[in-house]
């Protein structure tokens, strides 16, 4: 019952509150956005949901478009400075992700969906991280989040598919604002993003 009705109408209600609480946040940093980093103001991406189902993502723009003189984007530590990078620390790039909540596509909780060129890279076990729609926040960030490996991450969001209660996901919340104000796991170590998954080995 929790899985089937509670989760939903609490992801839905909750995600139509919270735009209107953080409407004026969401305004400042869509400003802030446009004038340091640039337009377009969000960032949209394809990732598989429920089922490898695909969807459209949304999160607020952090890195800029510069490129060196041979037309080639920077390094991803070159363009992701000032507003940028304190818009991810906060966490506040994740904010448009609540118009996916509201559609459906994506829960509070849940395996983060990640991109759609793993797929067919995933092991079966693996794989049943898409068993559940995927979350803003999860198990796997309020253990690490960036800083942990690929094959930590998907223990825990598989771990999080065979224990999912309203008890886990009240603890995972709470877990994850503690960490957004410590500003925890943001980045693996010596990167600014995640490092691509190329299979298990």
């Amino acid at each position: 019952m929790y899985l089937k009705i509670i989760k939903p109408l609490i992801d839905r209600l909750g995600a139509f509150v919270l735009i209107v609480l953080f409407s004026p946040v969401i305004l400042v940093t869509a400003v802030l956005v446009a004038l340091k980093i640039g337009r377009p103001i969000v960032f949209s991406q394809q990732r598989p949901g429920l089922k490898g189902k695909i969807f459209t993502i949304y999160k607020f723009r952090t890195m800029t478009n510069d490129k060196d003189p041979q037309g080639n984007l920077l390094p991803d530590e070159k363009r992701l400075q000032g507003v940028g990078k304190t818009i991810r620390a906060l966490s506040l790039d994740e904010l448009p992700q609540l118009l996916n909540v509201l559609k459906g596509e994506m829960s509070f909780i849940g395996p983060r969906p990640l991109l759609v060129e793993y797929l067919p890279l995933y092991s079966p076990d693996q794989a049943r991280r898409h068993a559940l729609k995927p979350g803003i926040t999860g198990l796997a960030q309020v253990n690490g989040r960036n800083a942990i490996r690929w094959e930590e991450k998907f223990r825990y969001d598989v771990e999080y598919v065979n224990t999912i209660s309203f008890l886990l996901d009240l603890k995972i919340l709470f877990l994850t604002i503690f960490k957004v104000v410590k500003k925890e796991g943001i980045s693996q170590e010596g990167r600014v993003t995640m490092e691509k998954f190329n299979g298990s080995n």
